[in-house]
């Protein structure tokens, strides 16, 4: 097993992903790619998208975005989570040792089926396929938000059966790592969000973009009248995007008065602009040639399959079964 500090991580293609995204998560996978593994979970999506063109447009969109803001495929290795058939035979493995209880258990699984999603197979069994895609890989690290970790907490557990059931250490258990991802407000003020259509996709552009940003919420403070710039969504999401020395300029403009919320939000709108301007455009020529997409998720797959059938391959013969012929596909 690789002895270095493997990450991994994946997310769902859900259409295009907004700031709240970029900032909770992306960011953060750009800036960390040696020795990372990002995966573009379309097994997973399939538990809410049932429409063949949209989890096609929306997984090459992911992919796209990934590769737009900076991403580089012979750094770290991004794929499509069905392009790596070692999961789910690896999924399967890990159901026969998994109790029922555990699954049961699962805080997300029964948040979903009281907020009215149906109660499937697929969505009951996630947690399965997700620690397949963790244990797959020989991941140190996952980092994750705090309502993920019970997850990763059963990926753990499940290891761990596998691993006495067969009287091998086949399996390593990974290690959770949170993340100090900042609280992106959305045009409303509460936590961005698509499900609340309060969002701002990283690549909006033109009088679509500038639309979203001039229907932030914002208070009823007279134009001329200093205001508090701690309190204000459109300063909060500058603020991401900005030097210090920019908040601290626009910062001054508000407390000074004669300052509009329509000047900040139109500042908001050049920052974004300004950051996200040179990505869409990659992103816009990426989506117009998809060959360059699948190129680059490809040269993921292959990367990732190796180290996929390495551990398939501890498992099969700890169980008792044949070596599979290796697939240099």
């Amino acid at each position: 097993m690789s002895q270095s500090r493997r990450y991994l991580s994946g997310v769902q293609p859900s259409g295009q992903l907004h700031l709240g995204n970029y900032f909770g998560a992306l960011q953060q996978h750009i800036a960390n790619q040696d020795d990372a593994f990002y995966f573009i979970a379309d097994y997973h999506a399939m538990n809410s998208v049932q429409d063949a063109a949209a989890l096609r447009e929306n997984t090459l969109s992911l992919a796209a975005t990934y590769l737009a803001l900076g991403l580089d495929p012979e750094r770290a290795t991004l794929w499509r989570q069905s392009d790596v058939p070692e999961v789910t035979e690896l999924a399967w493995m890990l159901g026969t040792v998994t109790a029922m209880g555990l699954l049961e258990r699962a805080v997300s699984y029964k948040e979903k089926v009281e907020r009215g999603q149906e109660a499937r197979v697929g969505l009951f069994t996630y947690p399965v396929l997700q620690a397949a895609d963790i244990l797959a890989f020989d991941a140190d690290v996952v980092p994750v938000g705090k309502d993920q970790s019970q997850h990763l907490e059963m990926t753990r557990d499940m290891a761990g059966y596998f691993n006495r059931a067969f009287g091998q250490e086949i399996f390593k258990s990974p290690k959770t790592e949170y993340g100090v991802a900042p609280v992106v407000p959305g045009l409303d003020g509460a936590k961005m969000s698509k499900s609340y259509d309060n969002h701002i996709p990283i690549f909006m552009k033109g009088k679509a973009l500038k639309k979203r940003v001039m229907s932030i919420t914002t208070d009823s403070t007279p134009l001329e009248e200093p205001k508090d710039p701690t309190t204000c969504t459109v300063f909060a999401l500058y603020s991401l995007m900005a030097t210090e020395a920019e908040r601290e300029a626009l910062a001054a403009q508000y407390r000074g008065g004669n300052f509009g919320y329509g000047h900040a939000k139109l500042a908001l709108l050049e920052k974004i602009n300004e950051v996200f301007g040179p990505a869409r455009d990659r992103y816009e020529a990426l989506m117009a040639n998809p060959e360059e997409i699948e190129a680059a998720l490809a040269i993921g797959a292959r990367r990732a399959r190796k180290v996929a059938q390495g551990v398939l391959g501890r498992a099969r013969a700890a169980v008792g079964m044949n070596p599979r012929p290796v697939d240099p596909a």
